[in-house]
């Protein structure tokens, strides 16, 4: 078994590093190395020295797996001469098989290159989250996402305009999903739901074990909401709404996706920024720093709203528009129903 896929003869002695003479062969490698002054040793019957590199993780992984176990991980630059390497040696020690799966990843890749230390483009997960303006649960499943949309083995182009485009794409998402929580009485489309269902969810399956195909498996997703959109458009009752919910848990329970009750849409005010604050009777708009603090709670939400639709009765616009302007400041985004109704999300 080998990683590469590399006939033996088409390899050239020498191209990577000088040959030693004193290889028997100019394709061996080294399994025990002798000790320079001063670097840590052990006796051998080849005098003091040390495992090679390739022999430390064959040792590693035969302690604490066994002889033989499922899958072995790294990235695509270890795949030759390392991993080629292991199996050779571990197979040549036990005759058995060493890794019955190989999964080599892409390199993360800044402005098309290699996140390294030495380029000084390299950041963790960690300074990620701190730097993200979302909550951290929030910003898990944006980078989660960013992540899944790139094939495990190809190289993955970071950028914060990725990961806004990942919040963007899970904004419709959950905004599905909360029209999914409405109530209705209209059950038109529910006959054409389980078919819906059932191809996307083949379809996700039929992804997934493609080796974790997880670009195309999104793309089942994304069509599976689309569908629902429309059915959702033509008339689907509460019932089924509560169906296509559980579907959407289920399948991106798997990813790691769409688990949250709530979810934020618009980012809250931070101390410092200029937003469009409504004082008074009068509702007049004024210019103030609002305080992440102050929320508004469900309750004034649904009478702001209650007053908008009010105004919008009466054809007072420009106030209906100051309320809307206003709730939008506070992070609180209102879409009109076709029914004369408002639904509200933030």
């Amino acid at each position: 078994m080998c990683c590469i896929k590399r006939k033996l003869e088409d390899l050239q002695a020498g191209a990577r590093v000088d040959v030693d003479e004193r290889k028997r062969h100019p394709m061996d490698f080294a399994l025990w190395k002798s000790s320079k002054p001063g670097e840590p040793s052990w006796e051998s019957p080849w005098g003091p020295g040390r495992p090679g590199w390739h022999i430390e993780c064959s040792a590693m992984a035969m302690r604490h797996l066994g002889e033989t176990f499922d899958i072995h991980g790294g990235g695509m630059d270890l795949i030759f001469p390392h991993h080629e390497n292991e199996i050779a040696q571990s197979c040549g020690a036990t005759g058995k098989e060493f890794a019955r799966y190989w999964i080599h990843n892409g390199f993360v890749q800044i402005n098309q290159e290699k996140m390294s230390k030495s380029l000084g483009n390299f950041f963790t997960i960690r300074e990620i989250f701190e730097k993200s303006e979302w909550p951290e649960d929030i910003a898990g499943e944006m980078l989660r996402y960013f992540l899944l949309a790139t094939q495990y083995r190809g190289p993955l182009d970071f950028s914060d305009h990725a990961i806004n485009e990942a919040k963007q794409t899970l904004n419709g998402f959950y905004d599905l999903f909360k029209r999914l929580e409405e109530k209705t009485e209209s059950a038109t489309a529910d006959r054409d739901l389980p078919g819906v269902m059932k191809r996307c969810r083949a379809a996700f399956c039929e992804a997934m074990d493609d080796d974790f195909n997880t670009p195309v498996a999104l793309a089942e997703l994304q069509r599976m909401k689309s569908d629902v959109n429309k059915l959702l458009s033509l008339g689907l009752s509460t019932e089924a709404r509560k169906i296509s919910r559980k579907e959407f848990r289920s399948l991106g329970n798997i990813l790691g996706l769409f688990q949250f009750d709530k979810w934020e849409f618009v980012d809250k005010p931070r101390p410092g920024d200029v937003v469009v604050g409504l004082t008074g009777v009068e509702s007049r708009i004024m210019v103030g720093q609002v305080s992440p603090e102050i929320e508004l709670s469900k309750e004034q939400i649904e009478q702001q709203i209650a007053e908008r639709l009010d105004a919008k009765k009466k054809k007072n616009f420009s106030k209906a528009d100051e309320i809307r302007q206003f709730l939008a400041s506070r992070g609180i985004v209102i879409e009109d129903k076709p029914d004369g109704t408002s639904r509200w999300k933030r």
